[in-house]
């Protein structure tokens, strides 16, 4: 996951919004520019704009025809929404915490290796406060997961700086504290998400990081299910 996804102002927010509630986030909804204005209280060519900044970040899909607009909000439009969803959580509720779920699955052994270098390892010590299991724990996230996981973007995570020694250049990551829940109600508290800013997993892969190997600590298997509490620092 990156922090530096594009985001758009909020009056296209406020326009993706009224699009889902017409029914696009779960198919394709008809929208025509002034039934559309006329909701926003702006012109025809304000409400046109919005669709086309929308359609431009990719939070929309169109198909123009005789009666208005089909359109459809893909997943980028949808991680947004979910955004300003854990924003309100947190406002109103005062948690924002974020609920995930998926299948232990055996990773590509990267983590082990980056996990270990001392430019990051430092950094966790000071401010994690402690010094991680040389790899990570791998987790196939469950299609509501993935939907879920944008939430993610509105709790402060833990900043790991990027850094460079004679060889070449590692890139910044975030970090926020997670517990992990086993299928028979095992709970493990002392441990973080982490995410690479540049990263070649998908949203439906989650790595986590601890003080200890959670597959030991835990008795994991591949395919164990699990639930993990995403909070802020």
């Amino acid at each position: 996951m990156s922090q530096t996804a594009e985001r758009v102002s909020h009056d296209e927010l406020a326009t993706l919004k009224l699009v889902a509630l017409d029914g696009a986030l779960e198919g394709r909804a008809t929208v025509t520019c002034s039934g559309l204005a006329g909701r926003l209280d702006a012109s025809n060519q304000t409400a046109s704009r919005r669709l086309q900044r929308l359609e431009d970040a990719g939070y929309i899909d169109r198909e123009m025809t005789g009666d208005g607009q089909h359109i459809t909000i893909t997943e980028s439009g949808e991680r947004a929404l979910q955004r300003e969803y854990a924003d309100y959580r947190r406002l109103f509720e005062g948690d924002a915490d974020v609920e995930l779920s998926g299948v232990v699955t055996s990773g590509m052994g990267e983590g082990r290796h980056y996990i270990s270098l001392s430019g990051y390892m430092r950094q966790f010590r000071d401010r994690l406060g402690y010094e991680p299991f040389a790899g990570t724990l791998n987790v196939d996230l469950d299609e509501e997961s993935v939907r879920t996981r944008a939430r993610m973007d509105a709790l402060d995570p833990v900043g790991i700086d990027g850094w460079e020694d004679d060889e070449r250049t590692y890139g910044p990551a975030f970090c926020w504290p997670a517990t992990i829940e086993t299928a028979d109600g095992e709970r493990y508290e002392r441990a973080h998400v982490i995410a690479p800013e540049r990263t070649h997993h998908g949203d439906d892969q989650l790595e986590v990081i601890a003080p200890e190997k959670l597959r030991e600590e835990l008795g994991l298997d591949d395919g164990d299910h699990l639930t993990i509490h995403v909070s802020e620092q």
